[in-house]
Formats: structure tokens, sequence, C-alpha cells
């Protein structure tokens, strides 16, 4: 097992002893005449695990182990203690100290007591690692923006990240509140627990609650085991309610609840289950239009309400365009091994004018498929838009004589209006792409197929053959 190892006594016999014995265990072992020595070591260098006497003249082993923690709290600390010093060493393990060994002791226990604590010292430093990786990622890294809106977003995730406020993203598909919340898990000191993510509206009704709270065994029919739900899932950490707009009322309660006392029942028990849980929501709707419409508990809506970000929508921060762009251009250059190719001027121009109604998920989208696909060495508007003008990703507009019978309708109405037809055209052009496949079609403009089953329903569509009824 490879690890560094530094060896301190001031018995330069038992240090050589120790040296060789470590050595040929695949161990690189450095050496420590005394405590100050030691300390110099463990300040400038990079070690593992710190074996040291505990009774040595001048710096003592007890405070070479005090001084080390200080230094790296990830550093393991084996004492070798002499007969009689039980306490002591007690009293180290107390302080930090990993194991002790006493003296004379056995090769085989020592080959033993250091493998078992370096496996666990190097464990620590890699999940030290991947936190860091993570908090790289899930910082704002990825969350691309200069623009005035956005940098109120990342003052506010700064000044509430470390607490455990209930956060309520809200902003259209595509501007990225699912890494808004990552940053607000990965910035926090729940980091290092889990954080668990449900959509709200990939499940049908009958499931959320059971997929949110658990449910025993025999609870409906194909309950045949207990299940941990999302809530037991994310103890200690952070639970991510996504498109929370979209959860049944009866289950609304049960949340609220479960947020006020920290406690719930799984579903078919009677046993409450008490949690540490961080609560963060996203939605893209209306809330309070739905709180007017009895779809959304009021009570609900304040408490999820605790702070709240808006995430703008792209056409709002035009100038965080070419930031977005050039992120996406390195980033999907890396991923799929391709040379990073520039946009043309008129390229450029084009985008920062283009509504993006997809937000930045589509303007990513149309990068990565333009990288691939543009086949000189810049790419152009034509590689973009197309020879009309139109975005690479699907963009629906309503028709005409929709749009024109709106106009004498009340905003709202007419908003409605536009939003659905919008939606029919959106959804018939993917089945007819996929010759009426609704599961191929949903699975292209990123749905779950009961909810684009459910939405072809609402707006008319027949379900067989993809056309309206």
């Amino acid at each position: 097992m490879q690890g560094r190892v530094l060896i301190v006594d001031d018995e330069k016999a038992m240090v050589l002893a120790l040296k060789g014995l470590l050595g040929k265990e695949g161990y690189q072992v450095e050496t420590a005449g005394s405590g100050e020595e030691a300390l110099h070591k463990i300040e400038t260098g990079n070690f593992h695990l710190v074996i040291t006497d505990l009774s040595m003249q001048g710096v003592s082993g007890m405070q070479v182990l005090e001084r080390a923690r200080a230094i790296d709290p990830d550093l393991a600390v084996i004492m070798i203690t002499a007969y009689g010093s039980e306490k002591i060493a007690v009293q180290a393990i107390k302080l930090g100290a990993a194991d002790y060994v006493p003296k004379p002791f056995d090769n085989d226990e020592m080959r033993v007591v250091v493998r078992k604590v370096m496996e666990t010292a190097l464990l620590r430093r890699d999940h030290r690692r991947l936190l860091e990786q993570v908090q790289g990622t899930f910082g704002f890294g990825q969350i691309i923006g200069q623009s005035p809106p956005m940098r109120r977003v990342f003052e506010t995730v700064d000044k509430i990240a470390d607490t455990d406020v209930t956060v309520l993203i809200r902003g259209a598909s595509g501007t990225g509140k699912e890494l808004v919340a990552n940053a607000l898990h990965y910035r926090s000191p729940r980091r290092a627990k889990p954080m668990i993510k449900m959509n709200c509206a990939a499940l049908s009704r009958e499931l959320v609650e059971s997929e949110l709270f658990g449910h025993e065994r025999g609870a409906f029919t194909g309950a045949i085991a207990r299940r941990e739900g999302k809530f037991e899932a994310a103890d200690g950490g952070t639970l991510f309610l996504d498109e929370v707009g979209d959860m049944p009322l009866e289950t609304q309660a049960k949340l609220l609840r479960a947020i006020q006392e920290k406690e719930f029942e799984r579903v078919g028990g009677n046993e409450p289950i008490r949690v540490d849980v961080r609560l963060i929501a996203a939605t893209n709707q209306d809330l309070e239009a739905a709180v007017r419409a009895g779809r959304f508990r009021e009570d609900l809506y304040y408490r999820l309400r605790v702070v709240e970000l808006v995430i703008p929508p792209l056409r709002e921060r035009r100038e965080d365009i070419p930031l977005l762009i050039d992120h996406f251009l390195k980033e999907a250059a890396q991923r799929f091994g391709r040379d990073v190719k520039p946009l043309t001027g008129d390229a450029l121009r084009a985008c920062v004018g283009h509504e993006w109604n997809g937000n930045v998920r589509e303007l990513r989208s149309a990068i990565e498929q333009a990288l691939l696909l543009a086949p000189g060495p810049e790419i152009s508007e034509t590689d973009l838009f197309g020879a009309e003008g139109q975005s690479s990703a699907v963009s629906v507009q309503p028709s005409v004589a929709e749009a024109e019978g709106a106009t004498a309708l009340s905003f709202r109405e007419a908003k409605e209006r536009m939003v659905e037809a919008f939606e029919r055209d959106f959804l018939l052009q993917a089945l007819r792409r996929h010759g009426g496949n609704i599961t191929k079609a949903a699975e292209e403009v990123g749905m779950y197929r009961q909810n684009f089953q459910q939405k072809m329903r609402e707006l008319g569509i027949n379900v067989e053959k993809g056309a309206e009824s």
C-alpha cells in the first residue's frame, strides 16, 4: 500500500527498525530523531501517517500529536507507548490519535495497525479531495454570468449558503435552477452529507408521497418491503424538490408538517421519524396564482419562500451570452475531443439578439450541435440558426391566427392561449418527427413519458396518432 509515513523517536535503533519494516511494506518512509525535527517536517511535508514515541526528550509525543493535528486535521497519528502508560495512551486517543501500540511490540501487530490506520487516512484524503472537486463543479464555476441579475443571485447564495434557511428558487425551464441548488448545498456545512433530488412533476399522484416519505411493507399493492423515502435519505444533508408546484395538495399538507416538525411517518406507518434536512425547492410556475386558484397551499408557499432566488431568463441577461458561449465551447470541445471553433462576428451578434426561449439549456444544445456539425473552422450564423434564421434547437411559435385572436383578451388570458398554442405545436412536431412514437418524442424534449401523455391529453392531442383530436 502506498502512503507517506513519518517515524519519530529519539532512539536511533527503533527508528531504523521501523523504517526497514514499513519500507518493505511499500510505504514511503521518512524519519525524525526528535519532536522538534518532526514538527518541522510535518509543516513542510505531506504525510499521511505519523508514528511517534510518546516519551521523548524536549518536545514529547503528546505535543507532536497536538501540533500535527492542528497543522493537518487529516493526518493520522499512531502513538508508541511504554509499558504501564495505557492511561496516557487513552488520553492521546481522546486528543485525536488514530491508535497506539505498546512496547515491546510484535512486527506483525505493527503491520496490521499501520495498514488499518493508513487505509482510513487515505480514504479521508480522497474524500476531502472529492469534496473540493465537487465544490469546484457545483460552485459558481458552473453558473456563468456577470450581469446585475446574476450578481444578485451570487451575492444571495454567498449570504445564505452556510445557513439552514429554506430557499425557493424560481425561474423558467432551462435557466439553471438546479445548478443554484447545487451551489447552495456544496458551499454549505452539509456538503459532506447527501444532496437528494426529487422531481415532483415526474411522479404520479399516487407515488409522490411514497417517494418523499417512504412506505412500510404492505402499505399498498406492490409494497413488498419497507422503503426509505427521500427525506430519510437526505438526513444530515439537503433535499431538493424540483417542480414543487406540481405536488398534489394532500402531499403538500404532509410536507408542511415535515418541514415544521422535522418529523414524518412513512406511508402505512405510525412511528414518527425525525430527520435533520435542509430544504431547497424550485419551480417554473406562478405559485401566487396557484395559491389563488387553490392548487397550492398558502402556508406551504410562505414556508418554502423564506428566501427567494429568482433566476432570470437568458433574454434578460444578454451580456452573459458571450461568456456562456465561451464556456460551452470549451466544455464541449473537451468532452467530445474536438478543437474549439470560434463564432464569427455575425453568429455572435445573432446569438446575443436571439430570444432563446429554452434559455441556457437551449443555448448549450445549439453550441454543442454547431461545434460538432459546422463544416468550417468557425461557427457561422447558418450553422447555429439554419438558412431561415431558426435556432438549431426546436423553437415553435403560436400560429398567426391564434396570436391575432389573443389580442382582444386580457393579458393573462392571452398569455395562457399563447402558451397553450406553443405547447400543442411543440409536442405535435416532436411526435411527427418520431412517427407518433410517444416514448422517443418524450425523450427528445426531456420529459417523462407519463408527463408527456398527460400534457397531450390536456392539449387535446390524440395519444395513438399524435394528431389533434
